[in-house]
């Protein structure tokens, strides 16, 4: 760490707890690559699609119990 980082780190932990826990935040979110908004729009489209595939009863849905006692079966 440099001296200049240990200054400022030095100088965040003196911060009020809400105030470091809200830099902290934001860092973090910083680290985060920028939203793919073509993928986001595709995963809205396909949502409302798997949405509808239900209502409509295109779809074949199974109890989540069924499907969790699956996977419990399989990695147990």
């Amino acid at each position: 760490m440099t001296p200049t980082l240990k200054k400022i780190r030095n100088q965040l932990i003196a911060l009020p707890v809400a105030d470091r826990a809200q830099l902290a935040h934001e860092l973090i979110l910083s680290l985060d690559e920028p939203k793919d908004t073509d993928a986001e729009k595709a995963w809205d489209a396909e949502i409302k699609k798997r949405v509808e595939e239900i209502k409509s009863g295109k779809a074949n849905g199974r109890p989540a119990e069924n499907i969790l006692a699956e996977i419990r079966a399989t990695y147990s």
